[in-house]
C-alpha cells in the first residue's frame, strides 16, 4: 500500500534533510535512522527515511516490510514517486531501494541525477527526511551525503569504527567543507563514553584537518546509546525498539536525540 502525501496547507518549507552514515558497517546505522524517524514523529514531525544504500539496502529488513515497489522501480520509470512511499510503523514513511542491484554499486550521471530528482521532490511534502546511506566513503555514499542539510556520523567505541569514522568525518571534511558534524556513539559501555569518544575525536581533527584552516570543524555530540539486550531482542524481531520495548535505556537514549533535534 502507497501512501498519498502533500506539502501542508500555508507550509512551503522544505524539509530538513539529514543523511545519517558511519565509517564502519554494522554499527547501528539502519536501527538509529528507523528508531529516531519513529521518535521524531512522536514530536509531531513528518519524516521520512530514504533508503540510500541503493546497492546493499535493508532498511526493509529491519522494519520487516515486503515492498512491491522499490526506488529501483521509480529510477527505471515502471513506478511513479508516490507509488513508493510506503507507511512504516512508528507512523512515519520509508522510500525503500533495491538489495543487490550491482548497477547502483558505482555514481553514474544517471543515478546521480535520479537520486537528486526524487530527493527535490519529496523535500516540500515532509518536516524531515533522514538519508540511510551506505557504509564507508565510496562516491555513492559521498554523494547521498552531500545532498543533505547535516551528517550524523554513528560510530561505536570499538577501534576500527572510530578509525573509520575519522576517516570518514576527514572526508566530508575536505570534499564538502562539512564544518559541523553530529555524532552518535552507539553501544557505550559506561556513562560518559560517549563525550569521552568525541572529545578524543575533537583533538585528532582539531590538530590534523582543521589545522590552517578558518573555521575549524566541530563534532557535535548528539548522544550515547548504551549496550543494550533490547536492542538485539527487537533487531532479531525486526520491530522498531521505540514500539517494542519502549522504556528500555536505548529507546530512551534515541528519544533524547530526537529532542535535541526537534526541541
Amino acid at each position: 500500500m502507497s501512501i498519498a502525501f502533500s506539502a501542508a496547507p500555508g507550509n512551503p518549507k522544505r524539509a530538513s534533510i539529514t543523511a545519517v552514515t558511519s565509517g564502519k558497517g554494522g554499527v547501528g546505522k539502519t536501527f538509529m535512522a528507523a528508531n529516531l524517524a519513529a521518535a521524531l514523529t512522536r514530536r509531531g514531525e513528518r519524516v521520512l527515511v530514504l533508503d540510500a544504500d541503493l546497492g546493499l539496502a535493508n532498511l526493509d529488513v529491519v522494519l520487516n516490510l515486503h515492498p512491491k515497489i522499490t526506488l529501483h522501480d521509480v529510477f527505471t520509470g515502471k513506478a511513479e514517486l508516490t507509488e513508493a512511499i510506503l507507511p512504516a510503523p512508528g507512523g512515519f514513511s520509508v522510500l525503500l531501494a533495491g538489495s543487490g542491484l550491482v548497477e547502483y554499486s558505482r555514481l553514474t550521471p544517471e543515478v546521480r541525477d535520479q537520486l537528486m530528482e526524487v530527493i527535490q521532490k519529496l523535500a516540500p511534502r515532509f518536516d524531515r527526511i533522514l538519508l540511510d546511506t551506505g557504509a564507508g566513503i565510496s562516491d555513492v555514499v559521498l554523494y547521498a551525503v552531500s545532498l543533505a542539510d547535516d551528517v550524523m556520523v554513528i560510530a561505536t567505541p570499538e577501534p576500527t569504527s572510530l578509525t573509520d569514522a575519522y576517516a570518514t568525518i576527514k572526508v566530508l571534511a575536505s570534499q564538502q567543507q562539512r564544518r559541523v558534524i553530529q555524532l552518535v556513539v552507539n553501544q557505550t559501555s559506561r556513562p560518559g563514553e560517549g563525550r569521552a569518544i568525541r572529545n578524543q575525536l575533537q583533538q585528532v581533527i582539531d590538530r590534523y584537518v582543521s589545522n590552517g584552516t578558518d573555521t575549524p570543524l566541530k563534532l557535535e555530540l548528539l548522544g550515547e546509546i548504551a549496550t543494550d539486550a533490547s536492542v538485539r531482542e527487537a533487531v532479531q524481531r525486526r520491530q522498531l525498539l521505540l514500539e517494542s520495548i519502549p522504556g528500555c535505556a536505548a529507546a530512551k537514549a534515541v528519544g533524547a536525540i530526537a529532542e535535541k533535534l526537534s526541541p
